[in-house]
């Protein structure tokens, strides 16, 4: 059994280097590299989608947020530790995917994302396998059916986008959707659309500030997913929601991002965190 949640979210960017090899060509500047490569999805996709796919991206931070599993019998509840980016603002790319994969290996872990099995963790193990990586705590773990990689293992990995669409028999929603849908914040400040132009500026700690705060939504929307699975009650909900609000209180002086995203839940909940 798992002793610690592990919430986590990247941000990448297009990694443009691969332009020369993919495609013969190579670009004068980021931006227009991001349109060469924009322009090779949609040339091979017909048009439908320029989004590049997994292994075209760089990894520029990886945020992740370490709960406590406490149990009571067959109820659960959790007790958030720490709240951070790995590495720092100076930490090349191969530095943050082999510090993620080197301290779950240690921890093993329950993972929770939102579309972490269909992006994150792909471009993670992308990633890795470029700059020789080894993870075989993510892949050599169980039996057949409770491991990291299986698809149905929600105790090992819970992917909500994935558990909320019922795998796919539901419409996928966005994190952003969920969220007004729970009454929680959502993101604030920044959006993925930005973080290009960010990593370009340098504005790397905006980024993993940005990148935080989407973990955060993960971290609220899974305590609700498992008030509603059972495997959490309404006092284990209320006690962790507690810790959470007292933890980014406590640090909302020293870091804008977690004022504004505590002033957005208490606009979004009417100010009541719990669940009565």
């Amino acid at each position: 059994m798992h002793d610690s949640l592990f919430v986590f979210d990247i941000e990448t960017v297009p990694d443009i280097d691969v332009l020369p090899q993919l495609t013969g060509e190579t670009a004068p500047d980021p931006e227009t590299g991001r349109q060469m490569l924009e322009q090779y999805h949609l040339d091979i996709t017909s048009g439908r989608n320029g989004f590049a796919r997994q292994p075209f991206h760089k990894v520029v931070a990886i945020s992740f947020l370490r709960a406590t599993i406490q149990r009571d019998g067959n109820v659960e509840t959790y007790q958030i530790e720490e709240l951070r980016s790995g590495g720092d603002l100076t930490s090349e790319e191969k530095d943050l995917v082999a510090g993620f994969f080197s301290y779950c290996g240690k921890l093993h872990p329950r993972l929770v994302s939102f579309n972490g099995r269909g992006f994150d963790l792909p471009v993670l193990k992308y990633r890795a396998m470029k700059h020789g990586v080894s993870a075989r705590w993510l892949h050599q773990a169980a039996n057949k059916w409770e491991n990291y990689t299986s698809r149905y293992a929600p105790n090992w990995h819970c992917d909500l986008a994935e558990v909320l669409s019922d795998y796919g028999a539901s419409a996928r929603t966005k994190m952003n959707e969920v969220c007004a849908a729970l009454d929680l914040p959502g993101k604030t400040g920044v959006n993925g659309s930005k973080v290009a132009d960010m990593y370009d500026a340098g504005e790397i700690d905006g980024i993993r500030r940005y990148c935080e705060t989407d973990v955060l939504n993960t971290y609220l929307l899974y305590l609700r997913y498992v008030l509603h699975t059972g495997l959490s009650d309404h006092d284990g909900y209320n006690h962790a929601i507690n810790l959470t609000v007292a933890w980014l209180e406590e640090r909302a002086g020293d870091v804008p991002a977690y004022a504004e995203f505590l002033e957005a839940w208490r606009t979004s909940s009417a100010g009541s965190f719990n669940v009565l």
